[in-house]
């Protein structure tokens, strides 16, 4: 069953991202897949997320596999500010997969984390 109130913030190259949408279709959802690598992120729509979310700016920050460090962004000195506005630049920078329901919004590393908001 589609469920338009079911959003993936996905990463097709990121097995816990391929993971987290298998089990929401192994539990009969059929969320609204948003390539974010592709389309992007706006400041208000990763502030909101954030806001949503149980998690801060810098737990979304991606640092395996991104400039994270390179870019300073690690440094516990750097602003939510900064970050935010290197996550829009490089959207890479973002940690995967967001998964947003009307029961709330989490990262879902683990996978399982996803059933938390079904």
């Amino acid at each position: 069953m589609s469920r338009p109130d079911v959003v993936i913030y996905h990463n097709p190259a990121c097995g816990t991202s391929r993971n987290t949408l298998a089990l929401l279709r192994e539990k009969g959802v059929e969320p609204t897949v948003i390539e974010y690598l592709k389309v992007g992120w706006t400041k208000e729509q990763l502030q909101d997320l954030v806001d949503r979310s149980d998690v801060g700016v810098r737990d979304l920050l991606r640092e395996r596999g991104t400039q994270a460090a390179e870019l300073g962004l690690t440094d516990p000195a750097t602003s939510d500010e900064a970050i935010l506005a290197a996550m829009i630049l490089d959207p890479i920078l973002v940690n995967r997969p967001i998964v947003v329901t009307e029961k709330g919004v989490a990262l879902c590393r683990p996978p399982e984390r996803v059933l938390d908001l079904l």
